[in-house]
């Protein structure tokens, strides 16, 4: 219970916490002082080797060390400053005296210099050292690990210094763990705040020991050390950051001079590391302590406590029992095992079983089609992706001259100068596989073989061995080129029945096929004259083809233009004969009618741009002769015609 000294007859001589306040606060200065030097040689030894190894494992080892001490040190600080308060209490003596307020400056930017200053000291005596002090350790910790926070550390061989620093842990860590005894020993009512200062000191135990741990065990093949000494730096790191939250918070709490002040640094994530952890307990007494709720006196909570075992133990059961439901997607299959016997094959969907560990479901695939290649290289390069217009890839080049890393080196027969020799050929070949469909193909794809993938490699180098023993070069390139692939994969598939693997073998690639370079450049030789033989062939069966639909064209034009010619006479001459016909019949039914007609159409068509005049005998009246005004026409081309066309018999 705090002590408020505005209350009167208020007294704090009998209280134990009062009487021990100096002592208390002279052993807390004391070991604040040490751990605090210890912290800053960590850092200092830190920051020196992290010059020159940055990727070891040492600054982050020696960081996360003196982070928990810092802990602690905030910790025993804040405390402290209780203890001066109650030293304090103790004698009234000691409280600061007021000082006469002296006379204020005569100039302006003095009078300005003393507002401000009195400003800021007005604000941080409200917020209070206590409170700064805390949040500038907190903020201090989680800076120094956010530094060092490295989950990519490689490993490495620590060599003697790690033995020697893991025994100075380890001695560390038992002179701590002395002084957390005695503080979880000490009364309550004699020191308030000693359970507290136990509960950080455990984080600096715990981070001192567990680093001690991966000195001992780091080593060059093993990644476990160099990950937990970086995730040392949890604990430490949540402690301060829930030191900095309740430093944060106490500026919204009452600040009273006369009232006894409560420890600030009090953790939450420390109190978990005691044993039986307790999550409940402790936050029960957290709400009790800072809210004053009192959890055991809700029934509602009494309930859930007395029926958490029974309801845990139901929901374990059924989870259990779920276990025996098992899902089987699409692509996949399932083998069933009982008491570790396979007993049935499932297909896709929800079957049930025996829970686990009776009953459990191996998982196989369902038609699932796979590549493989006989050679693969040591480190596959990523797959990116390229540009629609750009050049092509480098896994594009099938050239001779170029390196690949999935050829597998083939020794072949060879002739040179009449005598018997061997060559080295270079191949790509690939097969095309999946697990058989059938349930005895994934029984024995499950059991009778535990890499697929490398009793294919290992089957087909095998074959391609003995297949490529008896081939030659020119043979490999030329004709048994066309039937190699299915020869390869119908001896794969047969090796693979008889070893009863489950492996059925869809198709065989033959990818490419590098001889060597010898033969290479000779080959190269042979495909250009190849290729300028085609060329030629292929340019005078062009030609050849040009001439022909040349003169096909010629013909087809002389043929469709004679037709055409022969068709206009003879549809000219059927015409003829037709009008011949009908004028026979119209002068034969017409006479002289049809003479005269004819006459006058002809006269028409004659004098179709000719000037005529025409006179009747009727014009002039009286028997009187038409006045023919001859100045109004030219002469015509024939005088014998002009003459004859103006005599008037003519024209009547």
């Amino acid at each position: 219970m705090q002590v408020d000294l505005e209350i009167e007859g208020a007294t704090v001589a009998g209280l134990p916490r009062f009487q021990q306040a100096v002592f208390q606060g002279r052993r807390l200065q004391q070991l604040a002082i040490g751990l605090g030097a210890l912290a800053g040689a960590g850092w200092v030894l830190a920051f020196f080797v992290g010059l020159f190894a940055p990727l070891s494992l040492w600054p982050a080892l020696l960081v996360n060390q003196s982070a928990g001490l810092l802990v602690l040190v905030a910790g025993l600080q804040s405390a402290w400053w209780v203890t001066q308060w109650r030293e304090r209490a103790m004698n009234p003596a000691m409280l600061p005296v007021e000082v006469a307020a002296e006379s204020p400056p005569a100039g302006w930017y003095e009078r300005l210099l003393e507002r401000i200053s009195q400003r800021w000291l007005r604000l941080l005596a409200q917020i209070g050292a206590p409170t700064l002090w805390l949040g500038a350790w907190a903020l201090l910790v989680v800076f120094s690990i956010n530094q060092v926070w490295n989950l990519a550390l490689p490993p490495a061989a620590l060599g003697f210094s790690a033995s020697v620093a893991a025994a100075l842990s380890l001695l560390l860590a038992f002179g701590l763990l002395v002084l957390e005894r005695q503080l979880a020993q000490e009364n309550v009512a004699q020191w308030p705040e000693a359970g507290s200062l136990a509960q950080l000191a455990r984080v600096a135990i715990i981070c001192l020991v567990l680093s001690a741990l991966c000195l001992l065990l780091g080593s060059e093949a093993s990644v476990w050390p160099v990950r937990l000494a970086v995730l040392i730096g949890l604990l430490p790191g949540l402690v301060a950051v829930e030191l900095l939250l309740r430093a944060v918070l106490s500026l919204f709490s009452p600040q009273r001079e006369q009232l006894e002040p409560a420890l600030l640094a009090r953790s939450f994530v420390a109190d978990m590391l005691r044993w039986p952890p307790q999550p409940l307990l402790a936050l029960q007494h957290e709400l009790h302590n800072r809210f004053g709720i009192d959890l055991r006196q809700i029934w509602a909570f009494t309930y859930m406590r007395r029926a958490f075992v029974p309801v845990l133990a139901v929901v374990a059961l059924v989870g259990w029992s779920l276990t025996g439901i098992h899902e089987i997607s699409l692509q996949g299959r399932g083998i069933y095992e009982r008491f570790g016997k396979p007993v049935e094959v499932f297909g896709p969907g929800l079957h049930a079983g025996l829970p686990w560990p009776l009953g459990r479901v191996l998982n196989v695939e369902n038609g699932v089609v796979h590549e493989l290649a006989t050679s693969v290289g040591e480190a596959a390069a990523p797959i990116v992706a390229e540009a629609a217009e750009g050049p092509a890839p480098a896994t594009a080049n099938r050239l001779w001259d170029a390196s690949h890393v999935n050829d597998k080196s083939q020794v072949i027969a060879s002739s040179r100068a009449d005598k018997q020799s061997f060559q080295i050929v270079n191949m790509d070949v690939r097969f095309v596989y999946r697990i058989g469909l059938t349930d005895q193909a994934a029984l024995a794809a499950t059991y009778n073989s535990a890499n697929v993938p490398a009793l294919i490699r290992s089957t087909a180098s095998r074959i391609l061995v003995h297949d490529f023993a008896s081939r030659t070069l020119d043979g490999l390139l030329g004709e048994d080129r066309v039937g190699l692939a299915e020869e390869i994969g119908r001896a794969v598939q047969a090796d693979l029945e008889k070893l009863d693997s489950g492996v059925e073998i869809l198709a065989t690639v033959v990818e490419a096929i590098h001889p060597p370079a010898g033969a290479a450049n000779a080959y190269h030789g042979v495909q250009a004259a190849q290729i300028a033989a085609q060329a030629l062939i292929s340019r005078e069966r062009g030609a050849a083809a040009e001439a022909t639909n040349q003169a096909q064209l010629q013909a087809s034009i002389a043929r469709d233009q004679a037709t055409a010619s022969a068709r206009e006479i003879n549809a000219a001459a059927q015409a003829a004969d037709l009008k011949f016909s009908a004028e026979q019949k119209a002068y034969a039914s017409a006479g002289q009618a049809f003479v005269l007609e004819q006459y006058f159409s002809q006269l028409s068509q004659g004098l179709t741009n000719a000037r005529l005049l025409v006179l009747d005998h009727r014009l002039g009246g009286s028997g009187n002769a038409p006045t023919i005004d001859l100045r109004t026409f030219t002469l015509p081309v024939d005088p014998a015609s002009a003459r004859k066309t103006a005599q008037p018999g003519a024209a009547n």
